[in-house]
C-alpha cells in the first residue's frame, strides 16, 4: 500500500482542503498529514497527523539570517521524517511549512503532487511546482502558473468534506416571508463581519423580516452580538468554527461570506447563492480570484470591502429579496454548475492520478 504525506500550512484555508483530500484517499492508501501548531486547531484525533515547526523566513527582517539557518535545519528534519516513515508520495497543499518537505522529497526522488484549491497559485506551491509531477486544482484558468507548467494541470471538481455530499441540497423555488441569512466571516478578517455586517443586518431588519445564522470570532464577539441582536429583536443564532454549520445552513436563503475556497465551494454545492466580500489582505488576493471564478459563471455577487457603504449595501440586499429574478437566476446557475459533482467521481479521479506511474 502506498504511503502518502500531505503537507499543509497552518490556516483554515490550507488545512480544511487537506482534510478533504485525506478523507478521499484514506480507504486505499496509508495517509498522514503534517502541519504546524497553528493548523492543529482545525484537526481532530480521527486524522493521523504530526506537528513540525518550520520558521517563516520573512516574518522579521532582522531575524532573516537566524530563520534561514533554522529553515535549513527544517529541511534536514523533513528528510529524516520522510525516510523514517517510508513515504512514497508527497502532496503539498501550500504554506511555507510545506517547502522543506517538498525540497527533501525532491532530493529523495519521492513523487510530488501540488494541490491548489484556490484560483491563483500560492507562492509555496509555485516553488514546488518546478519539480512536481502534476498540480491538482479546480480552475482550468489557474492564475500565476508559468506557461511551461500548464501541461501539469490536473482538474477535479471542488473537493468537499464527505459529509457535505450527504446533505440534501437547497432546491427551494420560493422565498418565505422570513428571509434567512448566513454570515461567514472565515478565519481571517472576521472582525469586519462582527462589526460592520452586524450593523447592516440591524438596518436591514427595519424593512425585512429576517433570521441570521452568524459566525463569531471569539467569546467577546458572541456576547456583543447576542446583546445587539436581542436589543433589536432580530431572530438569530451564533456559531463558532467547530459547530456543524452546514446542517443548518442548507436551509438558508443567502450567504454573506469571505471567499476562502472551501467555504464558497460548499455553499455552491448546496445551491446557496452568496455575496462574496474577499478578505482584502489575503496573500496574492486569492480570495478575490476564488470569488471571481463563480461571478464569471453568474453564480454569486462579488463586492470589494473598500466599496461597501452601509446604506447602499442595505439597499442592495433589499433589492435581492424584493426583486427575486436575479437571485433565482444565480441559484439555477449553481444547480447546473454542481449537478454532476459526487464524492465517488472526485475520489476516482484522484486515485487515477495518484496511481499513475
Amino acid at each position: 500500500m502506498k504511503k502518502i504525506l500531505i503537507t499543509t500550512g497552518g490556516s483554515g484555508g490550507h488545512v480544511i482542503p487537506s482534510l478533504s483530500l485525506y478523507d478521499s484517499l484514506k480507504e486505499d492508501f496509508e495517509v498522514h498529514i503534517v502541519t504546524d501548531i497553528r493548523g492543529s486547531k482545525y484537526i481532530n484525533n480521527s486524522y493521523n497527523y504530526s506537528l513540525i515547526d518550520v520558521p517563516n523566513i520573512l516574518s522579521n527582517l532582522f531575524l532573516i539570517p537566524y530563520n534561514l539557518i533554522k529553515f535549513c535545519f527544517s529541511i534536514i528534519k523533513s528528510y529524516r521524517y520522510l525516510k523514517m516513515n517510508n513515504f512514497n508520495i508527497l502532496i503539498s497543499t501550500g504554506g511555507y511549512m510545506s517547502i522543506p518537505f517538498s525540497l527533501a522529497s525532491y532530493l529523495m526522488k519521492i513523487k510530488i503532487f501540488v494541490f491548489e484549491p484556490n484560483s491563483i497559485l500560492g507562492r509555496a506551491n509555485k516553488l514546488t511546482l518546478s519539480f512536481a509531477k502534476k498540480i491538482i486544482c479546480y480552475d482550468e484558468n489557474l492564475k500565476r502558473i508559468p506557461e511551461k507548467h500548464h501541461k501539469k494541470i490536473y482538474l477535479i471538481k471542488p473537493l468537499l468534506r464527505k459529509e457535505i455530499y450527504e446533505y440534501k441540497k437547497n432546491f427551494q423555488k420560493t422565498l418565505e416571508d422570513k428571509k434567512k441569512i448566513l454570515i461567514i466571516g472565515g478565519s481571517q478578517g472576521a472582525k469586519f463581519f462582527d462589526n460592520f455586517i452586524s450593523r447592516i443586518i440591524i438596518k436591514l431588519s427595519k424593512n425585512q423580516n429576517i433570521k441570521v445564522l452568524q459566525q463569531i470570532t471569539d467569546q467577546k464577539s458572541r456576547e456583543n452580538l447576542e446583546n445587539l441582536y436581542k436589543k433589536n429583536q432580530i431572530d438569530h443564532e451564533l456559531f463558532d468554527f467547530d459547530d456543524k454549520l452546514l446542517i443548518k445552513a442548507v436551509k438558508y436563503d443567502l450567504a454573506i461570506t469571505r471567499s476562502g475556497a472551501s467555504a464558497i465551494s460548499e455553499l455552491s454545492y448546496l445551491n446557496i447563492p452568496f455575496v462574496a466580500i474577499p478578505f482584502p489582505y489575503a496573500k496574492d488576493n486569492h480570495q478575490y480570484h476564488n470569488a471571481e471564478y463563480y461571478k464569471k459563471k453568474q453564480c454569486c455577487w462579488l463586492i470589494m470591502q473598500k466599496d461597501i457603504n452601509e446604506n447602499n449595501f442595505v439597499k442592495f440586499l433589499t433589492d435581492i429579496f424584493e426583486d427575486q429574478n436575479e437571485y433565482f437566476s444565480k441559484k439555477n446557475n449553481l444547480i447546473q454548475l454542481t449537478k454532476e459533482d459526487t464524492w465517488e467521481k472526485n475520489k476516482t479521479r484522484l486515485h487515477k492520478i495518484i496511481n499513475e506511474n
